[in-house]
């Protein structure tokens, strides 16, 4: 099988020594046969090797733009929380993406019982609880801070995975991460004047987004078995369909008590959240994974804090200190050790 991953823990799973045990989910990861020039309903932009004739430069494009993308998710988040009530932001977001999923889904079999309950919990578990606590927290805090801690989450997707699957991590790999984490820090402490940025945040707002990551970790882990038996795509589909079912209630509700006021940022933000970042956003991973070598498709995801922290600057003014830089080269180091595939395969 090949190697899997997914976006926010991409490095995760390739640090891990056995990288196709790991798998996480929406948005998530794609697991491609060997020998299958692509999955089923997902074309692909060329293999790994570029014996398709079309290179990898597509896939590199490609690749660069969804880094962009998500890199904006969470001040593009912020920006909407200034029109739109946090657990209607959330809920809507997941109700816009879920037609395109089950569109996915026509014509295929339903899944056993058991494997749907299973979904359900796991939608639960990550697209309800680690959504809402998410968007609650960068309520409440900077999109500068928010996104330092959320990029906390490859981190805790290793720990719950080697409790888990008593896997071991290889040196290299290992201080990638944490020299990206460190830098990761520096550039977005540096966006304060005088005073680092945690110290200034809302403590409920960094423990929410703390327990959400904790929340996403474990979703990703949790669903590699499922995701194994039934297929991602499937798996996938299914979380988000039961997830937009969780939510919808509470968009109903603050719709019900006059806390939504549309507006054409709030709309737009609706639009981004769900369209590029969830749907397009997982069509062009998918492909990226397929085209590329896992580890540089999940190495590339180390540059979304930084565009994060650039957009935050961009969009609400926050000042860009001295350690920036140094933040960034240590980042870039990072996505060195870790795109480094070692002579060894755990």
């Amino acid at each position: 099988m090949a190697a899997r991953s997914a976006p926010a823990i991409g490095a995760a799973a390739v640090m891990v020594g056995r990288p196709d045990v790991l798998a996480g989910l929406v948005p998530a990861i794609h697991v491609f046969p060997t020998g299958t020039g692509t999955s089923r309903g997902w074309p692909a932009f060329a293999s790994h090797d570029g014996r398709t004739g079309e290179g990898q430069w597509r896939p590199l494009l490609a690749l660069a733009l969804l880094t962009l993308i998500w890199g904006f998710s969470v001040p593009v988040m912020k920006l909407g929380l200034a029109d739109l009530p946090p657990l209607a932001l959330v809920s809507l977001r997941y109700v816009g993406a879920a037609p395109f999923f089950a569109i996915f889904l026509i014509g295929r079999r339903l899944p056993p019982p058991r494997a749907l309950g299973a979904m359900a919990l796991l939608a639960a578990l990550g697209l309800g609880a680690g959504q809402i606590l998410q968007i609650l927290g960068v309520q409440r805090t900077s999109a500068a801070v928010a996104t330092i801690i959320l990029a906390t989450i490859p981190i805790l997707t290793v720990v719950l995975a080697v409790m888990r699957l008593r896997q071991k991590i290889r040196r290299h790999h290992a201080a990638g991460l944490i020299v990206a984490l460190v830098g990761i820090g520096l550039t977005t402490a540096s966006t304060s004047t005088g005073t680092a940025a945690f110290t200034t945040a809302t403590l409920t707002g960094d423990a929410f987004l703390l327990l959400s990551a904790v929340c996403i970790a474990a979703y990703y882990v949790l669903g590699a078995e499922l995701a194994t038996g039934q297929g991602v795509m499937v798996v996938s589909a299914w979380s988000t369909i039961f997830g937009a079912m969780f939510l919808s209630p509470l968009a109903l509700w603050e719709v019900a008590q006059g806390q939504v006021h549309w507006s054409v940022t709030g709309i737009g933000t609706l639009a981004y959240l769900s369209l590029l970042v969830t749907v397009l956003g997982i069509w062009i991973w998918l492909h990226a994974l397929h085209a590329l070598p896992a580890r540089i498709a999940a190495s590339s995801q180390y540059m979304q804090p930084l565009i994060g922290v650039l957009a935050s600057a961009a969009i609400f003014g926050t000042p860009l200190g001295g350690g920036f830089a140094l933040g960034s080269a240590l980042v870039l180091a990072g996505i060195a050790l870790c795109s480094v595939s070692g002579k060894h395969q755990g």
